[in-house]
């Protein structure tokens, strides 16, 4: 049996927090992002974006940045209104959630962008 690492996550150190889907892996890519917009258009599920400081990023709740987009089809106005709450809150995280109507629960949700004071930023 293949020996389990521990995963460095801790609360002193911002830059080895995990936040949400992906963020045991590296800082997704452009590309990345984009494929992650297309799944959750795909799924049919209404895209949101949320940000909060590194700080309070371990809270249940994010600030919402706008309303959710709700049955938002176009992949480029998604990842343009990710990149508006980066330009507004440069500071924060920032986070892509897919609501799930039929559910009434989030079908995905995962940091797209760390704030600058981040070690891993984008």
């Amino acid at each position: 049996m293949r020996e389990i690492n521990d995963s460095n996550s801790n609360l002193t150190d911002s830059s080895a927090r995990r936040f949400e889907t992906f963020s045991y892996l590296p800082a997704l890519t452009t590309d990345a992002i984009r494929k992650q917009v297309e799944y959750i258009v795909r799924r049919g599920w209404d895209p949101a974006i949320e940000h909060a400081t590194p700080e309070n990023a371990r809270e249940r709740y994010w600030c919402m940045w706008k309303l959710p987009m709700f049955g938002e089809s176009d992949v480029q106005k998604i990842l343009s209104e990710a990149e508006a709450c980066l330009r507004a809150y440069p500071e924060n995280h920032v986070r892509l959630v897919g609501y799930d109507r039929y559910r009434q629960t989030q079908g995905t949700a995962m940091v797209i962008f760390r704030g600058v004071a981040d070690s891993r930023t984008r």
